[in-house]
């Protein structure tokens, strides 16, 4: 049996048992080949220890979406492995960036340290220092890791920006063998001014103010303007503004009344409760298949997405049949 397997055998084992008990971090990994070596990628040493400080942080989530052990154990190996793969990548992608004498400026790195230490430990340092105590890093390697990151971050974009165009008949023929996909239910571009009585507001006065924002609206007053003055939900700020709504969205008692309106009609007042709902159609979309028109930005971006994910792995891929990568 290889020290990988034997390690990974032995913390799925240990997991297994610690899954759905309240154990800490340390007693759930503690294994004998604390020491070894999981993988050498060029001249880098990944160790046993850097995937499991690795995989600690992911262990809670893992253990809590696995329904039993044998999901649990099978879902840590995956992890294992993804985990194990993405360090290779790391390493042979740095080692791209070297061999083509590309540079990050410290300054880079320093105003990177800097957003980290503001943004998740309040410009705390102690608090900082004692989360590299918690992943068993020091500052130096913090900082190595964080440059690490960047460059790969780097060296991903430029394969990005170095997409081509999406053709206007792979666009065409993607659209009509996915038709279904761009189905959409009838909707409306709905506004509301709901009204409510205040405290101890009698119902003669709840009903003036009614009669007063129907009488506006029929003397030709915008009904943005109108709600943005009376309604009194969250939306007022936005003149009432719903956006797209399907019938599903709705609640039953409006659902006729916002449905039977066209396009810049208002309808009556329409009372649920202590509320009183005024609804004005301000687009329509009818049921049916979203013409080209009006899906192809969404297409490019699948489709440019794709022809990204095809493009890094294929990247991906000569890199690591390139590189001198030994598993243990």
């Amino acid at each position: 049996m290889t020290a990988k397997k034997g390690f990974i055998i032995l913390l799925l084992a240990t997991l297994a048992t610690a899954a759905g008990v309240a154990q800490t971090a340390h007693n759930i990994w503690d294994p004998p080949f604390r020491q070894g070596i999981a993988a050498e990628v060029e001249d880098r040493i990944i160790t046993f220890e850097e995937m499991r400080r690795e995989m600690m942080p992911l262990i809670p989530r893992i253990r809590e979406n696995s329904r039993s052990t044998a999901e649990f154990n099978r879902r840590m190996e995956e992890l294992y492995f993804e985990i194990l793969q993405n360090l290779i990548d790391r390493v042979i992608i740095v080692n791209e960036f070297r061999k083509r004498e590309f540079n990050i400026p410290q300054s880079v790195i320093e105003s990177h340290m800097d957003q980290i230490l503001i943004e998740d430990f309040d410009n705390d340092r102690a608090k900082f220092h004692e989360y590299l105590q918690m992943i068993g890093k020091n500052v130096r390697e913090y900082r190595r890791d964080l440059r690490e990151q960047i460059i790969v971050g780097a060296m991903r974009g430029e394969r990005r920006r170095s997409q081509s165009e999406i053709s206007p008949e792979r666009i065409e023929r993607f659209y009509s063998e996915n038709k279904l996909h761009f189905y959409e239910e009838e909707a409306i571009h709905m506004r509301v001014i709901m009204l409510r009585p205040l405290a101890d507001e009698s119902p003669d006065l709840m009903r003036q103010q009614i009669e007063r924002v129907m009488r506006e609206l029929a003397a030709g007053r915008e009904f943005a303007e109108v709600a943005r003055e009376y309604s009194q939900d969250n939306r007022r700020e936005r003149g009432g503004d719903w956006g797209w709504i399907q019938r599903r969205d709705l609640r039953e008692e409006l659902v006729e009344a916002a449905f039977n309106l066209e396009i810049g009609e208002h309808s009556d007042p329409v009372r649920i409760g202590n509320q009183t709902f005024i609804l004005y159609v301000e687009d329509i979309r009818e049921e049916g298949i979203q013409p080209l028109s009006e899906v192809r930005e969404r297409i490019e971006e699948i489709l440019a997405s794709q022809l990204e994910r095809q493009s890094q792995e294929q990247w991906l891929e000569r890199l690591r049949r390139d590189a001198y990568i030994k598993y243990y």
